[in-house]
């Protein structure tokens, strides 16, 4: 008996790469993601993050993570031979996908860490990233109680909001033919010739999601007839969305979805 593919695969089938060259052309090198101009309009979606009910405690993930070593309950993380844990910092931060960490967390907003802080959002002429908030961080390192975004994939929670808001702006709806594309570095074997690329509906596309062979969100998300395009960074902790004002006019006043204008990356 023939082995069925998976839902992912009959929903987003591979695709030739071909559909993405006049992503090169558009925006240079993709290596970490096809990173967009205004498309003529645009906006960062930022990661959630969370903050435990009880707070976020005095102790910083690398001062529990060495207390820890130092009674010989935590694991050690070599390369080569070095303990990563002793000669560098543990920050807290992970790398792909994520969600709500469960019963006891809340939705801790980067506009309600801004004016906790006095940090702004995004330092002028930067993305979001780990050089975000360093006042909320001691030596680097997040306090336990708050879990910071993680780099290089939307949340969950987000990608599923976000698609559902690009389904409202696009003319065919849930129908909307797309292309979905994810860089070599989500990939155990690394091949920077063979694009991944997979089409398929709108509709469909939380389940882009689930990828088995990549713990991430596409690196970048496109309309087939162009009308906006998304981009996810491996490096960074949001995605640019280029597309129509009232596309992004949304993102900014949608409830459930965090973004911000940065003037200095439209």
């Amino acid at each position: 008996m023939t082995e069925e593919p998976n839902p992912l695969s009959r929903l987003w089938p591979l695709a030739p790469s071909g559909p993405a060259d006049w992503l090169s052309k558009l925006c240079g090198d993709g290596v970490t993601g096809f990173m967009p101009p205004a498309m003529p309009d645009a906006v960062w979606v930022l990661n959630a993050m969370y903050e435990h009910e009880q707070g976020p405690a005095e102790v910083s993930y690398d001062e529990y993570h060495r207390a820890r070593r130092a009674e010989g309950s935590s694991r050690t993380h070599r390369i080569g031979g070095t303990d990563l844990g002793a000669v560098g910092i543990v920050t807290g931060g992970d790398l792909g996908r994520a969600g709500h960490p469960g019963p006891g967390w809340r939705r801790l907003r980067w506009a309600e860490l801004a004016r906790r802080t006095g940090d702004p959002m995004v330092p002028d002429g930067l993305l979001p990233s780990y050089c975000c908030f360093p006042s909320a961080k001691k030596n680097g390192s997040w306090p336990l109680g708050i879990v910071p975004p993680t780099e290089g994939s939307l949340d969950r929670e987000t990608w599923s909001r976000l698609v559902a808001v690009l389904v409202a702006h696009s003319a065919a709806g849930p129908e909307t033919r797309c292309l979905a594309y994810y860089n070599p570095l989500m990939f155990r074997a690394v091949d920077f010739d063979d694009l991944h690329v997979r089409a398929g509906r709108l509709g469909d596309a939380e389940a882009l999601y689930d990828l088995s062979e990549a713990d991430f969100s596409p690196s970048n998300l496109w309309a087939e007839d162009r009308s906006w395009l998304l981009c996810t960074d491996y490096d960074l902790w949001g995605t640019k969305v280029a597309g129509p004002p009232a596309l992004v006019e949304a993102l900014l006043n949608d409830p459930d979805i965090e973004a911000v204008r940065l003037p200095w990356a439209h």
